[in-house]
């Protein structure tokens, strides 16, 4: 079999480009070791290997479907949750006090990472789970945690959230699901309630949902919508199961990918009363949720990733051992064909995926770093960590799933005909990723808030933040002769991507909201790229400290650092000049096109 990934870049980005390592010296991780790490990191592989790949394409060509009144899914869909819960990786960085092991964010997110490339579709069912539990955590009162989440952590019970209607999909503040009180204090609710993944299976014993509801006489608008706990069985007074809530399947989508992944249409209220528990205040809903959606898109942005990188590693394999074709200095018609990795296009798109899915890796692994940062670094540091990841968020979702998506046609291009069809899992890949740039947030939305609110969000002060990190960088690469090229083309990246914002957002208050935001999705990949660009400066120096004293395969895998690097410069980080044109320009030709005209 292939590898999904490669375990010896998530080493290096862990403990060569990060310092997990030294995250044993707070006190939260006190108990922990680099050997711990290694130890869990193993076993997520192993059990992504034994558990997930086993039947990644066995449940995308045998979808959900009812049967006997019940959703069907393929077996080892159950097997591989049973073997995730016995591995303990439900709970695993939550407090020992709830049975967890209090892993880091950043080495959780790499333990995920192998589950995703593995089997992005059954990985939904564990992700969608600790979602839901991490939000508990937050806003949930003790008594609802122990009713709900403690079994969610022991793999007993799943979870997922609830926030779109058929007639409002993006669009929350137009939800029409109600919540009314009852004399115990806990709520009828009633509506629908549309793409909820994970909504209806026979994994665990219950289903946990998190639905957002108005309360009757609530304002208008996000401020009027209440979070609720809402399960698919009720619960007993001892905790048990008990009859059912009256949360009716309504139909299942049938979807282009994540096909093992169950998504419904779900009614609540029908047939008999749904009774939900509201999470904190009434109409804190959304603020709440967006807890749970934000540490949701750093998912989604390695979930992206994921998808590309085990596309890449398939793509590299069969370019390996696929021989056709001489190069064109080769004028012997009786020379035996060379392997089509020795072509120079197949290198530039072998390279152009390299730097999409080990940068988008990068990426995601500092943004969860700095989600330990803000839990658990030194506290005087916190709000500036705070900003920073609020800042990047936006990009670490919507990066990747842009461009694994174009690293996932160059894998398939690389194989030709062969990853056009299902007899290589390419294709499936690229179909899966195919909903990272809509779900939880479109890249129209992440273009909004990264343009319209984190940018200008305490006066700037998030960019200036993340400006400061990569000048410090760009300037300790001035020792390493070899990044000259990846040092020069970034530093002018930056400034023109800089000026270019700063200038449009100067701007603002002439402009108005709707030019201001017509062309936010440029702005995702204006400071995209350089911020990609700048975690391949990171790698590229990690390599060059390493590579004097490296040998044999090391030196091999730090030498494809530094010149994937290089290609990176070369060929990707010119594209911002245009990029920055445009935005600087605040262009009209979006905005004035009319309807009718199409």
């Amino acid at each position: 079999m292939t590898p999904f990934l490669s375990r010896r870049d998530l080493q290096f980005q862990l403990f060569e480009v990060l310092d997990t390592a030294r995250l044993p010296e707070r006190p939260r991780f006190a108990e922990h070791s680099r050997e711990v790490y290694d130890d869990v990191l193993n076993l997520a592989y192993n059990v992504a290997e034994k558990y997930f790949a086993n039947h990644a394409r066995e449940a995308d060509l045998n979808e959900p479907h009812v049967e006997g009144g019940k959703v069907k899914l393929v077996p080892a869909v159950k097997e591989a949750m049973e073997a995730t819960r016995d591995a303990g990786f439900f709970s695993a960085h939550h407090d020992e006090e709830w049975g967890g092991l209090q892993l880091p964010w950043v080495v959780t997110q790499a333990v995920q990472a192998n589950f995703k490339a593995a089997n992005i579709a059954s990985s939904g069912y564990l992700l969608l789970t600790l979602g839901n539990a991490n939000l508990q955590r937050v806003f949930a009162s003790p008594e609802q945690k122990e009713k709900y989440m403690r079994p969610m952590l022991e793999g007993r019970w799943f979870g997922t959230m609830a926030l779109s209607e058929p007639h409002a999909g993006s669009g929350l503040a137009d939800i029409t699901t109600t919540a009314t009180l009852r004399e115990d204090g806990t709520y009828s609710i009633r509506g629908t309630k549309m793409w909820i993944s994970g909504g209806e299976h026979e994994l665990g014993e219950n289903i946990v949902h998190l639905v957002l509801a108005r309360i009757a006489g609530a304002p208008a608008g996000v401020k009027g919508i209440s979070l609720f706990l809402v399960p698919r069985y009720r619960i007993n007074e001892d905790g048990s199961v008990g009859e059912s809530n009256n949360v009716v399947l309504a139909g299942l989508n049938h979807k282009m990918g994540y096909r093992g992944t169950t998504n419904t249409l779900l009614n609540f209220g029908e047939g008999g009363e749904t009774i939900g528990e509201i999470v904190g205040e009434p109409g804190r809903g959304l603020a709440q949720m967006f807890h749970m959606m934000n540490d949701a898109r750093i998912g989604v942005g390695i979930g992206a990733v994921m998808l590309g990188y085990a596309g890449y590693m398939a793509s590299l394999d069969y370019a390996r051992e696929r021989h056709q074709g001489r190069l064109p200095s080769s004028k012997d018609p009786h020379s035996p064909p060379v392997a089509i990795i020795e072509h120079a296009d197949v290198k530039r798109m072998l390279l152009r995926q390299k730097c999409y899915v080990e940068g988008g890796l990068a990426l995601g692994l500092y943004a969860a770093s700095l989600v330990d940062d803000l839990n658990t670094g030194p506290e005087a540091e916190r709000e500036d960590v705070h900003l920073l990841l609020d800042l990047l968020t936006p990009i670490v979702k919507s990066w990747p799933s842009k461009y694994s998506q174009e690293a996932l046609s160059d894998a398939i291009q690389v194989m030709g005909g062969a990853g056009y069809t299902r007899d290589t899992p390419v294709e499936m890949y690229y179909r899966d990723n195919r909903l990272n740039p809509i779900h939880e947030g479109t890249e129209g939305i992440q273009g909004n808030d990264l343009l319209g609110r984190k940018l200008t969000q305490a006066n700037g002060r998030g960019l200036e933040l993340l400006l400061a990190r990569m000048q410090a960088d760009l300037k300790a690469a001035e020792e390493h002769a070899e990044l000259n090229d990846l040092r020069v083309a970034l530093g002018t990246a930056l400034e023109q991507a800089t000026t270019a914002l700063q200038n449009l957002l100067g701007r603002a208050a002439e402009l108005g909201p709707d030019r201001l935001l017509a062309n936010s999705t440029t702005a995702l990949d204006l400071l995209g790229h350089p911020v990609v660009g700048w975690m391949w400066l990171r790698q590229a120096q990690a390599a060059a400290r390493a590579l004097p004293g490296s040998r044999g395969d090391d030196a091999d895998f730090y030498r494809g650092k530094v010149h994937a690097a290089r290609f990176f410069a070369h060929y990707e980080l010119p594209k911002v000049r245009v990029w920055a044109d445009l935005l600087a320009s605040a262009d009209t030709t979006t905005l004035e096109m009319q309807p009718e005209w199409f």
